[in-house]
């Protein structure tokens, strides 16, 4: 059976990491194989979806790479779920209902007070055709909830939390669809799941009680269930859920100076056994993804961890990868100088401007200052295809300086930095006039 895995972001807003977290589970899962990864964008709520928000949910997927094999609109699919549901409710699956908010919230209230769990009552499976005439000649329109089957266990083998067990009895049925007539999540979701063929769901815990109640939806429909699994929920850095992690989106990591390969590279373990490798590329993750992994801990998502990684990342970059992000003046031979002392790409503009100058070094002493005009001197005379070598042995010869004494001056002369790119790479990058200037002016 061909693996075939889905996210399905609602498009209210911009993806956060959380949410990515479960697109990049979901693509691993399929690649790992050869299945098919498939985008779903859940815009049954037309007041608060927004295109702009679909648009960015592309975006930010194909700037991580996780490129989908389809895509679907549940706006588009309404005579699908139709159709389901006239058969739900002929089966008396689905059944109408009238209380209102206020009528629930109280219900609810009595519940809790006498020390119960606030289940709904089913008061609205007593009502007669008569009583729903009634209400309906009075411009009365019902909600619709799902009937659970109480004498059925709910079970199901967890890809990450194992066994599962929910007792349909100590469950509200479900309302499904509005009285006007708009849907709810969770049976459109086992409508378009099965009919997409998706045969693995990995998702947040926070869902595994519409699982339970979306198993018997499955059942209803006469369709298996797909495998599921709930991966424990992220954490902030400080220990505790952060509410910083509902809005971390990826423009804000964008901007930050984040780079793909990282996120993917963290995300991918976060929650798992599996140590954090920046060396390896999406399909070695994916080869290794393992759901057996995963531990029930809540996974701890650490930024700072994250720029670490990102300047591992960078460090192994080709130019080719990263040559239309630079800036003027860094060629390959630049980046390859530079790159080892990048955190983030947008760093190069830093030595982008040491290589063509002008710099600030600091103040010289005079002896500091004469050993500089010497370097000076030399350097006028030397082959610039690589001349630190060159200029750092003669100047040791004939002053005998070694060691710090040697090495910052001239460091600091040239590139107004007391730490940076090795100069035997970086050196030749600086016109030799450039370099005699500033060694002068020392």
């Amino acid at each position: 059976m061909t693996v075939i895995t889905r996210f399905a972001p609602s498009p209210t807003g911009r993806l956060h990491v959380g949410n990515i977290r479960t697109a990049l589970h979901n693509w691993l899962l399929a690649k790992k194989h050869g299945g098919r990864f498939l985008l779903r964008i859940d815009d049954t709520d037309a007041e608060r979806s927004r295109e702009e928000h679909v648009e960015a949910i592309r975006a930010d997927l194909a700037w991580l790479g996780l490129d989908p094999e389809g895509e679907e609109r549940q706006s588009q699919r309404g005579a699908l779920y139709e159709a389901a549901f006239e058969r739900l409710v002929a089966e008396g699956r689905l059944y109408a209902a009238y209380e209102t908010a206020q009528e629930l919230d109280l219900k609810r209230k009595i519940l809790l007070g006498r020390g119960l769990p606030p289940i709904y009552d089913r008061a609205a499976l007593a009502l007669t055709e008569a009583d729903h005439a009634a209400r309906a000649a009075a411009g009365e329109r019902p909600h619709w909830r799902f009937k659970l089957d109480h004498d059925t266990p709910i079970t199901w083998d967890d890809g990450i939390r194992g066994p599962q067990q929910f007792d349909p009895r100590q469950m509200s049925d479900p309302v499904v669809r509005r009285a006007d007539g708009s849907w709810l999540y969770m049976l459109p979701s086992a409508i378009d799941d099965v009919a997409m063929g998706i045969t693995d769901v990995l998702r947040g815990e926070d869902h595994v009680s519409n699982t339970a109640t979306q198993v018997q939806m499955f059942a209803a429909l006469g369709a298996t269930p797909p495998r599921f699994a709930h991966a424990a929920l992220l954490t902030g850095s400080e220990g505790k859920l952060s509410k910083r992690l509902g809005s971390l989106g990826m423009a804000d990591l964008r901007e930050a100076g984040i780079e793909p390969e990282a996120l993917v590279a963290l995300i991918a373990r976060l929650g798992t056994s599996d140590p954090v490798d920046p060396a390896l590329s999406a399909a070695d993750l994916a080869a290794a993804f393992d759901l057996s992994r995963f531990g029930r801990a809540p996974a701890r998502f650490d930024e700072a961890e994250l720029h670490r990684i990102n300047a591992a990342v960078v460090h192994r970059l080709p130019y080719a990868r990263v040559a239309h992000l630079l800036p003027d003046g860094i060629d390959a031979a630049a980046w390859e100088a530079i790159r080892p002392n990048l955190g983030h790409i947008g760093e190069a503009a830093e030595w982008a401007q040491v290589i063509a100058g002008p710099v600030s070094p600091p103040p010289f002493d005079s002896e500091t200052s004469a050993f500089l005009a010497q370097a000076a001197e030399l350097v006028a005379t030397l082959d610039w295809a690589d001349p630190w070598p060159a200029l750092t042995t003669a100047l040791k010869d004939a002053t005998g300086r070694k060691g710090k004494a040697l090495f910052l001056p001239l460091r600091q002369a040239l590139t107004g930095k007391d730490h940076g790119p090795d100069m035997k790479a970086l050196l030749p990058l600086i016109a030799r006039d450039e370099a005699v200037l500033r060694l002068r002016a020392g």
